[in-house]
């Protein structure tokens, strides 16, 4: 399950994910951060997220190129250890800013 929410004043738009990230959040997932224009930064929360695979990562990797790519202000925030542990493997520590 995906949802999303915007701050107008601090232009931040907010991803939950709760269960399972992985490919049958995609079309939601894209359409969370492609609902909302004048984006100046996303925060991607993953507290509640229990399974995590090669889908999700594309998946972020989307956003961030959507984003901006290099220049893009992505968190991943609230990361369990299940999930920081598969992002730390894939090397994402390098290009996402990750707070547990």
């Amino acid at each position: 399950m995906v949802e999303s929410f915007f701050d107008k004043k601090t232009e931040c738009l907010t991803i939950k994910i709760k269960g399972r990230f992985d490919y049958s959040c995609h079309k939601m997932f894209k359409e969370a951060f492609t609902a909302f224009n004048a984006v100046k930064s996303y925060e991607v929360n993953l507290a509640e997220v229990t399974y995590l695979d090669s889908s999700a990562l594309g998946m972020l990797l989307l956003l961030r190129d959507y984003a901006g790519g290099e220049k893009a202000m992505i968190r991943l925030v609230h990361v369990n250890g299940v999930v920081i542990d598969t992002l730390k493997i894939a090397n994402f520590h390098r290009l996402f800013d990750i707070t547990e």
